[in-house]
Formats: C-alpha cells, structure tokens, sequence
C-alpha cells in the first residue's frame, strides 16, 4: 500500500485547525455573506443508526446554532450509499444541501460499478471528518486468539474460512481481500445487508469472522461473544490499545474507516470555506469533541483539498485490490 491514511488525515487534522482563520477570513464577502438563506439539509445515504446517522445527528445539535437556521436530516439509503450520494451530487449547488460521505465506500465503487450516476471525484467536493477503526473479530469457537493464528489457521486450512460484513464492495469488504492477496488463506466473503444478521451467525461459528467498525464490534468483544483478531489499520485504536493492529504484520496495511462531509462541486468557494471552517471548528469543540471520541471516533478533519488529494490516492489503490482480487458485487 502506497499511502498510510492515518498519518495522512492526522497531518490533514493540524493543517486543516492551522487553515480555520484563513478560510473564515476569506468567506466574510460574495456569496457566503448572505449564506445560510433558509433550512440546510444533510442526506445520509444509509439507514437511521450507525456511524453516518450518529454523525449526522451530532452535527445537526450544533451547527444549527453555529448557522442560526434549521438543520434537517434526511435518510435516503440504498445501493450501498450511491443513491444518498447521487441525490447530494444532483442538488442545487447552493450550500443548502450537505451530505455525510462514506468516503471509503465511494472511492471503492467506481472500481465495482460501469453504472455510476456521477463521478465522485468530478461532482463532489468536500472535508473530512472523523475517522474510526474497523475491527476484524472472530467467533470464541474458531479458536483462534490474533491475526498471525488465523493465518496459520487458514493457510493450514485453505479456503475454508469465511468472513462477514455489512455489504459487498465497502473497505470492510476489501480489507478481507487484501489479507487474502497477502496471505493466500482464501476466506470466502459472506455480504449481509447490515451487520446486525451476521453478529449471530459469528457468535456460533456459523460464520467464523466479521469485519466491522470497532465501536459496533467492542461490545460483543467485552461480553466475550466475540474474540478480537486485528484492528485493520496501520496503528493501534488508542480506545483499545490491547488489540494488535493488522500494520504490525502487513506493511502499509490501512484500511481505517473515513466518513466525510460533501456538497455539490459547484457550490461557490466562499460558502464551501464557511462551511469547512465552521464544521472543523465544531467538531473540535467541547461540545462534540468528547463525544465522537465516547464513540470511537477519531476527529480529523481537512480542507478541501486534502478531501481531493484523498480521494485521488484512495480510489487508485482500491481499484489495484478490486483487480487483483477479482472483486465484483
């Protein structure tokens, strides 16, 4: 892997704080001034609960006092969050119209689809947000207690493993096929359509593995349902700093999850600037910052773009796993 998203988005977090006065600065005149003019709305490309929805709401909490105009929420879920996302690509590119991004999800899909209804890199714009940890976990039955015995479980058993997720073509997805181009061990994805069916399946080895976010994943590890194998990233989760990150024994190994906040490429600079500047500083405020952080998550934020140049590097190195695992959905 050509890129640490980690250390990127880290370094995006410092630089994006440093940028706030600048790009408040810049958006007091032109379009931004008379900018909110009514309701912003958030789309949220998935169902109500989970990570997307959580960050929605938390930002609806605060930004509505920041921007002292309603804020509504709105849930358009479906084909892996493509139908939310392509609504937000197709609205009016005025700053009333927000969406939060599974960043990780739409640099995967141009690989996976020839029907994309909109080019995310062309039609989107954009910042980072916070990110969290996914963990890969294993049912107590299978016996194995870390990622370097499930290797040697499954090279000894080759092709017999299987491991669940939320849907096909998510990192969570991709992570599992990395860690079979590395390891030739060969499990056999098992999509689901939202992790809540495949926990039961796991906890009694019907399934031996699930790859899921952290915050989801914990509970189930705490009251010994699950066995913890790896976090899938570069670095250890400091909110669980027992478990061994897959980076420790795959180089570059990074598949931490992103969510972002996106709007219209259109959208005129001065309000984009409003709009990153004050979401970077709510994010970080004492307000929100404790409870992202309560929830697993990482609070990075970026300016627009770090958002592009994530975008660009991400989506290669996605579609470099899709063709050498063979990965369709």
């Amino acid at each position: 892997m050509t890129l640490n998203r980690r250390d990127l988005l880290v370094h995006a977090a410092g630089l994006a704080a440093s940028a706030g006065v600048p790009l408040a600065a810049q958006a007091q005149g032109g379009a931004a001034a008379n900018w909110p003019r009514g309701p912003v709305r958030i789309i949220v490309p998935n169902v109500p609960g989970g990570a997307l929805d959580m960050t929605a709401r938390l930002l609806e909490s605060e930004l509505g006092k920041v921007w002292k105009t309603p804020i509504v929420v709105e849930f358009k879920p479906g084909a892996g969050t493509i139908t939310g996302t392509d609504v937000l690509a197709k609205s009016p590119p005025d700053g009333h119209t927000l969406g939060i991004l599974a960043v990780g999800s739409l640099a995967i899909q141009p690989a996976l689809r020839k029907d994309m209804p909109f080019d995310p890199q062309r039609d989107l714009s954009g910042m980072l947000l916070v990110l969290g940890n996914i963990l890969l976990a294993a049912s107590p039955k299978l016996g194995v207690n870390n990622l370097a015995e499930l290797i040697a479980y499954g090279k000894a058993n080759k092709g017999k493993l299987t491991y669940a997720t939320a849907g096909a073509g998510s990192s969570m997805h991709l992570a599992g096929e990395q860690i079979n181009l590395l390891t030739g061990i060969e499990m056999t994805h098992i999509p689901y359509k939202g992790a809540g069916g495949a926990y039961g399946d796991v906890f009694e080895n019907r399934v031996n593995l699930i790859i899921d976010p952290l915050f989801s994943t914990m509970p189930h590890v705490k009251n010994g349902r699950l066995k913890p194998i790896a976090v899938m990233s570069a670095k250890r989760d400091p909110s669980a700093p027992e478990i061994g990150a897959a980076g420790e024994v795959f180089a570059d190994f990074d598949f931490s999850s992103n969510t972002g906040l996106g709007m219209p490429r259109g959208t005129p600079r001065e309000i984009v600037n409003k709009i990153v500047t004050d979401v970077n500083q709510v994010i970080r405020s004492e307000a929100l910052a404790p409870r992202l952080k309560e929830a697993g998550l990482i609070v990075t934020g970026s300016t627009p773009e770090q958002f592009d140049e994530y975008m660009r590097r991400s989506t290669k190195y996605f579609a470099e796993i899709v063709a050498k695992a063979k990965v369709t959905i």
